[in-house]
């Protein structure tokens, strides 16, 4: 309703100047003739004697003036008492009392001795047809003031149902924002991310900056003459990048970074021909180096490796081909030794080879499939004994959701031939064959 506030103060401001406009045309009064209005009109007289007495006809009827101000005035105390329901109550208790005042030419809510006379038999209608005339202005008000109640009424179920409607639209959207933060990611979001990390890192290009913000010096290392270019940007004696070229031939050779700028370097980048070829990283700032990076001639990674665990020792490393991630090793015991292998193929991991036992040889094979655009467990083979050899074949399956084992199958002779098939429903067990009659009874 306060969009209406400037709609309602216009109604008022029209009301006022039209009611300025009647209390000026009343106040003029008939034109003048040129005759002293003061001075007493001579008595009338007829053939017969001296005219007969006036009659008083009671009070005049009010005059536009006094209708004007009585409607000013009545006008005045409704917004005034309206304003306690709201611009709404202000200005349905104006327009009431306003017509009131015009028609009636009393003051609302003023004293009956003062307006009327004293009760409705001494007001300015005595009865006759001005007794009429005054009941039929009574009901025409009464009703204008039960049409602007109704309508008061209206206004107030509307707001209220606008006011549901906009709390019910401001539930629905932080329900909704509410299930958006705890919604997961996904899958294509899954997918993605599985992608991007399984594309070939690029080396860093080095920025294109002027010599002349360079400190130039020379140094010597292994009987090689070195030309050194620091840069110390904040001048606080400590070089964010220091470039090596060959003194003879002009070649970058090195370049050394402080990528966080804590004053010491943690990245060193080793050249060729012009390109990167090499780099160590120091990325947690431990003052260690825990990555290590081979590139090719284009630029992409062939080769990372890193020290997960702070102890100095690789204990991953990942292979690429072309811009595609190929293969993963990992060294989860910590003993130095690959022990457990993944394998991917346009960027989709389709095979895991571990070491369950530790010996050093791989005893579990784990393939993958795409289902419902993620990777998911397709079978299992292990090698139980020992040799070298799978002897337990597991198929998976995934129902609702979950994955659970389909079938089983079991070399028992070491023949690489199933001897024993378990057949599963629902995860299951549901049926067993076997097929060398020496296993029975199991």
């Amino acid at each position: 309703m306060k969009r209406e506030a400037p709609s309602l103060l216009l109604v008022f401001a029209a009301c006022l100047a039209w009611l300025s406009a009647c209390a000026g045309t009343g106040a003029q009064g008939p034109p003048q003739t040129g005759v002293d209005p003061s001075a007493t009109p001579p008595p009338i007289t007829t053939a017969s004697g001296p005219a007969p007495p006036t009659v008083d006809a009671g009070p005049a009827s009010p005059t536009a003036g006094k209708r004007a101000q009585s409607a000013m005035e009545g006008m005045l105390i409704g917004a005034i008492v309206g304003a306690q329901a709201g611009p709404i109550g202000a200005a349905v208790g104006g327009v009431s009392m306003l017509v009131y005042g015009a028609v009636t030419g009393e003051v609302p809510l003023a004293s009956q001795g003062s307006s009327r006379g004293s009760g409705r038999g001494g007001g300015r209608y005595p009865g006759g047809a001005d007794a009429d005339d005054e009941a039929d202005l009574d009901a025409e008000i009464n009703q204008e003031i039960a049409r602007q109640g109704s309508l008061e009424d209206e206004i107030e179920a509307e707001l209220r149902r606008q006011e549901e409607l906009l709390r019910r639209i401001d539930r629905d959207d932080a329900m909704r924002e509410a299930q958006d933060n705890q919604a997961g990611p996904t899958e294509a979001d899954l997918e993605r991310k599985a992608s991007e990390t399984r594309r070939a890192p690029k080396a860093e290009k080095l920025r294109d900056l002027p010599s002349s913000i360079f400190d130039e010096s020379r140094r010597e290392e292994g009987g090689r003459a070195l030309k050194a270019r620091s840069l110390d940007a904040d001048r606080d004696g400590a070089p964010e990048e220091i470039r090596y070229f060959d003194d003879q031939s002009g070649q970058l050779v090195r370049v050394e970074q402080d990528r966080d700028y804590d004053g010491t370097v943690d990245t060193w980048a080793e050249y060729q021909g012009g390109s990167v070829r090499s780099a160590r990283r120091d990325s947690d700032g431990d003052g260690k180096v825990d990555e290590w990076f081979e590139y090719g001639g284009d630029g992409l990674t062939d080769r990372r490796e890193v020290d997960r665990d702070g102890d100095g020792a690789k204990d991953a490393t990942f292979l690429y081909e072309g811009d595609a991630l190929v293969e993963e090793r990992h060294d989860t015991s910590g003993d130095g030794k690959t022990d457990r292998t993944l394998r991917y193929s346009n960027r989709q991991l389709t095979l895991a080879e571990e070491d369950t036992s530790g010996d050093g040889r791989v005893d579990t094979w784990t393939h993958y499939k795409v289902f419902a655009r993620q990777e998911v467990v397709d079978r299992i083979e292990k090698d139980t004994t020992g040799d070298g050899k799978a002897d337990v074949f597991e198929s998976y399956e995934q129902v609702a959701g979950r994955l659970q084992i389909k079938e089983r199958g079991e070399d028992k002779n070491g023949d690489g031939q199933v001897d024993i098939k378990s057949i599963y429903e629902n995860g299951k067990l549901k049926q067993r064959q076997i097929s060398d009659p020496a296993l029975l009874p199991l």
